[in-house]
């Protein structure tokens, strides 16, 4: 694109991320021309970052199981995956070439655990399908009569589009994209939009220098985690998770954040309790905490008799106080339900994901803005969150590909009308 002002002939998508690539891809299926604009040098930059440990697609969870992990949106996002679930997912990638498999954990990735080779086909597929792309394009907001409005290397381009999807991400990992900029031309326009927050993230718990620098970056494994819901309901959870310089962080936190976060936003601080010797009930900690010492340490009679060592005596040393007081019943109750004081969570940049974002209520039911027909949004940008397991690229999926159908038939009516 040259100049600055462009009438484009069909469906413009800002954002190359899953669910802007997903749009494209429906659109252009159906004969509609399709512009996607992208900030950076190239689509997909989250997308590949997040297959560099082992691309988690999707998961095998069964619906209505599966529905359930999207929390207060369940029944929302429920209705696009009737559209593209799992299996749905699985079947596009195996028609671009890439197999999948199910991990132990219920995981869904593709065989060579890469993101790249998907992406790649991805893209080939739609710029052979006539998919124009114009990256480099950093979308600012809209002009007086509608038109979008980006930052471009030729300067300021304005594109007028009969429709649009946005599929613009959240507001984590910034130095990719998504980083919330969005917002304020949205604010503006009168469309509410829920504070974006820190989702799959750590937490902040205020260790002493000491404790940091001796085990900042080791794993806890297996514990247990305890925790109560805002309805005072208890919760339990057992995985790994890991001491950071700033908190804890890792899956088992990650799978909690949500409830942890809204939690110090209604009272300050959150409480996550750690059962440090999962297996082994309290009564049996507590007899064997209280055999002889035997002229042994403390720390070595803990670790003999209990089998914590390394971060999980140190954890207990930290939580408890330096020296431990040489009470069986009192250790063996901590062992079991160390507590933790979280402070806050960490910040959004950090975070895997975002919760906020368009609120729902602002859009009908084929993901179109109410007070702004013809715009549609998309992915992350929506106000709902997920925890990781291939739910939250799931979801981007099947967002992208209502938003993509919608605006196609949008296009057509016009078209028949004209």
């Amino acid at each position: 694109m040259q100049g600055t002002r462009t009438e484009l002939p069909g469906l413009a998508i800002v954002g190359g991320g899953p669910a802007g690539l997903m749009a494209a891809e429906v659109a252009r299926a159906a004969g509609v021309e399709v512009d996607v604009f992208e900030a950076k040098g190239s689509v997909g930059r989250k997308f590949l970052i997040a297959g560099k440990g082992g691309l988690n697609l999707t998961h095998s969870e069964a619906r209505p199981a599966f529905d359930a992990r999207y929390r207060e949106r369940a029944a929302d996002v429920g209705r696009w995956l009737d559209d593209f679930d799992a299996g749905a997912l699985r079947t596009w990638a195996r028609r671009l070439g890439i197999e999948t498999f199910v991990g132990s954990s219920g995981r869904v990735f593709p065989m060579d655990l890469k993101a790249a080779p998907l992406l790649r086909g991805w893209v080939r597929r739609l710029r052979e399908s006539g998919v124009r792309f114009h990256v480099q394009h950093r979308w600012t907001g809209w002009t007086d009569d509608g038109a979008l409005r980006f930052d471009a290397p030729e300067g300021v381009v304005e594109a007028h589009a009969r429709a649009t999807v946005f599929a613009l991400g959240g507001g984590s990992w910034p130095e990719l994209g998504s980083d919330g900029a969005w917002v304020a031309p949205f604010a503006h326009a009168g469309v509410d939009v829920a504070p974006l927050q820190p989702a799959n993230c750590g937490f902040d718990v205020a260790w002493t220098t000491h404790f940091v620098e001796r085990f900042a970056g080791d794993p806890l494994k297996p514990v247990v985690a305890h925790w109560r819901d805002a309805q005072g309901r208890e919760h339990s959870r057992q995985g790994e998770c890991v001491v950071s310089r700033a908190g804890v962080e890792g899956s088992l936190v990650y799978a909690l954040s949500a409830e942890l976060r809204d939690a110090i936003t209604r009272d300050g601080t959150a409480s996550m309790e750690l059962d440090l010797a999962p297996g082994r009930a309290e009564a049996d900690l507590r007899t064997a905490l209280e055999r002889p010492r035997k002229g042994r340490s403390l720390g070595e009679h803990i670790r003999r008799q209990t089998g914590l060592h390394g971060v999980k005596l140190g954890l207990l040393h930290e939580v408890l106080g330096v020296p431990l007081a040489a009470d069986a019943a009192r250790l063996a109750a901590a062992i079991k339900r160390l507590p933790l004081r979280l402070t806050a969570p960490r910040p959004i940049a950090e975070a895997i994901s975002s919760a906020g974002g368009v609120r729902l209520e602002e859009l009908d039911a084929h993901l179109m803005i109410r007070r702004m027909p013809g715009v549609f949004v998309a992915g992350e940008m929506l106000d709902w969150e997920a925890p990781t397991g291939g739910y939250l690229l799931t979801a981007c999926f099947a967002s992208g590909l209502r938003a993509g159908k919608a605006a196609v038939n949008r296009l057509r009516r016009f078209d028949s009308r004209t």
